[in-house]
């Protein structure tokens, strides 16, 4: 006799978060238990599984309203530290961007730059309490007379500092390599000549969207771990591409969904949240997210149980190819074969590096797990999902 499918809801998982009886995994534990005792038995046992990724995620950046003057100013330029912020929301409205860099830095006219601070180290300095120069221009108007102001301020000072990040964790990412006769600085690091090494930015199996191929779980009101502390998936992230080559698995063999994420700045912690210099080509901010995939059925938990060895990246020729607008891909390598520190491209071994954090992606999937294992952390269920392919059955 064929055994009847498990299927959980969101409200028995929470329900058993709540009394502290949810088994709850890391997506790294879960592929020893699938290895173990199989999709049907893991699918029971399981509850959750939690992921991590830490990683410089361009697109994100901060809301800020810093209150009202005396006398009152419209604000139409903007300064925190010297970084320019984007005034054209409000009065006392502001928006600043990760990649943002400060007034004056010689950019690369010296190069490689060095691009010692800029829009995430700001964001890293408001998170840690840091004091921040804030300065004002108005062109004035009769409610608003002001048309300069200046003071010091901490994030406890501005009414409200919402993290508000357009796109983050990728699905999938390029490995690059640089196929030139120079070296090259890029958002994926320093790269050496004719291919001497090579750089990627993922988390493997433990990266959130690895563990749910098809965003069934992750959508618009999910929530997550976002900086150390809880936020929100809000919309599907700039640039997501549902329609990306998949294998067999139905994992995306290239870049492909992404998420756009909010949260609560105040509550965040410089760990999650920090600046980033990236020599000879800007400033970025790292990003810690974490997101729970409820094991709803053995489908979730096929999902959750993928590994290294089944999940690949296109690499690319940063040298020439992507800065003339060519995605031309010289080959496929598993993240096992980039986790093991070499990869092999066109007869030759190459060494491979990260330029986002395992350490920090394992250490926030089991922060995550003990914050729902404590009940202090319930899943959210997608109000609305994000826009997907089929499913194949």
């Amino acid at each position: 006799m064929k055994k009847a499918k498990t299927k959980k809801t969101y409200e028995e998982i929470n329900e058993r978060i709540r009394k502290g009886k949810a088994v709850v995994v890391t997506a790294e534990e879960m592929i020893d238990i699938v290895d173990k005792d199989g999709i049907q038995e893991a699918t029971k046992k399981i509850d959750v599984v939690t992921t991590g990724t830490f990683a410089p995620m361009c697109s994100s950046g901060a809301f800020l309203n810093f209150g009202h003057t005396s006398p009152r100013i419209k604000a139409s330029r903007i300064w925190l530290n010297d970084v320019p912020a984007y005034g054209g929301i409000a009065a006392v409205d502001c928006y600043i961007g990760a990649t943002e860099v400060v007034e004056g830095d010689p950019l690369n006219s010296v190069h490689p730059g060095e691009f010692n601070y800029g829009g995430g180290h700001v964001i890293e300095d408001l998170v840690a309490g840091n004091v921040i120069r804030l300065r004002l221009e108005g062109y004035g108007t009769d409610c608003y007379p002001a048309r300069k102001h200046e003071k010091n301020m901490t994030i406890r000072d501005f009414r409200d500092a919402i993290l508000f990040n357009p796109r983050n964790a990728y699905q999938n990412y390029n490995c690059a390599v640089n196929m030139t006769d120079r070296t090259i600085y890029t958002y994926m690091g320093v790269l050496r000549p004719r291919m001497a090494n090579a750089t990627y930015s993922t988390s493997g199996h433990l990266s959130p969207l690895f563990n749910d191929p098809y965003y069934r779980t992750i959508g618009i009101g999910t929530k997550i771990f976002l900086g150390g502390a809880q936020g929100f998936i809000a919309w599907w992230g700039t640039q997501h591409n549902p329609h990306a080559v998949r294998g067999e698995n139905g994992v995306p063999m290239e870049g492909a969904g992404t998420i756009a994420t909010i949260g609560n700045l105040k509550e965040m912690n410089p760990r999650w949240i920090t600046g980033a210099s990236i020599l000879g080509y800007g400033v970025s901010l790292y990003v810690g997210i974490g997101i729970p995939i409820p094991i709803l059925d053995e489908d979730m938990a096929r999902y959750t149980a993928v590994k290294n060895d089944d999940i690949y990246a296109q690499v690319y020729d940063y040298g020439m190819d992507i800065p003339s607008g060519i995605d031309k891909s010289l080959g496929t390598v598993s993240y096992r074969e980039l986790r093991s520190g070499s990869i092999t491209l066109e007869g030759k071994k190459i060494p491979a590096a990260p330029v986002s954090s395992y350490y920090r992606a394992r250490e926030i999937a089991g922060i995550l797990k003990e914050w729902i294992g404590k009940g202090e952390f319930l899943l959210g269920q997608p109000q609305s999902h994000l826009p997907s392919v089929e499913m194949p059955r």
